[in-house]
């Protein structure tokens, strides 16, 4: 398995026979290296329905007949788009053909603006726990630090996790190495910064308040193998 990661929340993984993308906020994104209309993903997963998460879903979807799965009121929406949406709520698990997706809690707010500019309410936001291949990948979407990241921890042995280190609108580098500590991941990959002025961040100071866990700080198009 690959996994890679393409600036701001994007993440992209590549199993043995799928390509599934997280979060695949492309057009717009100064800080991607990937091309929207370049993109086959067999499945998007979506960890909220800010528009900096959803980013490209729709067009990416219905340009590859890919799934989509989303918290459950942002799925019901990407539905009535026409698009295969399917809506799971926090600590839901499903196991699919491209492997198991787990939700699971972040404080944060959702919603999703139309090209209208009518709000859509896109329910609870969520981290995500991804397995397949017997590897685990945690996404923590846009979140602050809350204690059940002990939990999540202490009940899944985590590859690598993607953890939002901008601060402003989530967690900053501090309170983002102390959710390291709880997740205990094997890697962890700084995400959300610097693609706006209020999260500009350095990551070399979150990999240095990190302890007891490799910090790997990707570009834009950086890969880890598993």
């Amino acid at each position: 398995m690959q996994v890679s990661y393409h600036g701001h929340s994007v993440v992209k993984i590549k199993t043995g026979s799928k390509t599934i993308l997280i979060d695949p906020f492309i057009s717009g994104n100064s800080l991607t290296d990937l091309t929207a209309s370049e993109e086959k993903p067999d499945v998007i997963l979506l960890t909220h329905a800010h528009n900096d998460h959803v980013g490209d879903t729709i067009d990416l979807a219905k340009t590859n007949d890919a799934q989509i799965v989303a918290p459950v009121e942002l799925a019901n929406y990407l539905g009535s788009q026409g698009l295969n949406a399917i809506g799971m709520n926090l600590g839901g698990s499903h196991e699919f053909d491209f492997g198991t997706v787990k939700y699971t809690k972040a404080f944060h707010s959702s919603s999703y603006t139309t090209e209208e500019g009518d709000v859509i309410y896109g329910g609870m936001p969520a981290g995500l726990l991804f397995k397949a291949e017997g590897k685990t990948i945690y996404h923590a979407g846009d979140t602050e630090v809350f204690g059940d990241m002990a939990i999540i921890g202490e009940r899944n042995e985590i590859d690598v996790a993607f953890v939002p280190i901008g601060d402003f609108f989530t967690m900053g580098p501090e309170d983002a190495a102390y959710a390291v500590e709880l997740l205990k991941p094997k890697t962890v990959v700084p995400i959300h910064y610097n693609t706006f002025p209020p999260i500009k961040q350095d990551p070399e100071k979150f990999k240095a308040l990190v302890k007891n866990t490799e910090v790997n700080i990707l570009q834009a198009g950086g890969t880890i193998d598993l």
